[in-house]
């Protein structure tokens, strides 16, 4: 059986970056935070995004990206939509039921929707 004394020094170095690495992210009065800039809003205000809503009677003014991204979603799902109804059934069990029909022809059997008589 191998020593199990490197897995464990192995371990514990993991576990000591990984507890320093969580200490700073969780964000201590102490230290800087890693993910806000100083000077910013730090705590929500309430409004989705932190924005205020715009005074009564006025719209929100669009983002330069707004327009591109909400054009190109509607287009992918128009493309998509039409694209895979419109796409051929290759499927194993359409293939065999036309192989089906195909060798019953053969046979000679009459397999229809019309009886004759």
């Amino acid at each position: 059986m191998p020593p199990t004394k490197p897995m464990a020094t192995a371990a514990g170095t993991l576990r000591a970056r990984l507890t320093s690495t969580l200490r700073l992210r969780g964000g201590s009065d102490a230290a800087p935070s890693r993910w806000a800039t100083p000077g910013h809003q730090d705590r929500p205000n309430g409004y989705f995004l932190n924005r205020t809503p715009p005074p009564p009677g006025q719209s929100r003014k669009w983002e330069d990206w707004e327009l591109p991204c909400y054009i190109t979603s509607f287009l992918t799902i128009v493309i998509l939509g039409v694209g895979l109804n419109a796409k051929p059934d290759l499927t194993i069990e359409t293939w065999a039921h036309q192989k089906a029909l195909e060798r019953l022809e053969a046979k000679g059997m009459v397999i229809s929707g019309e009886e004759s008589e």
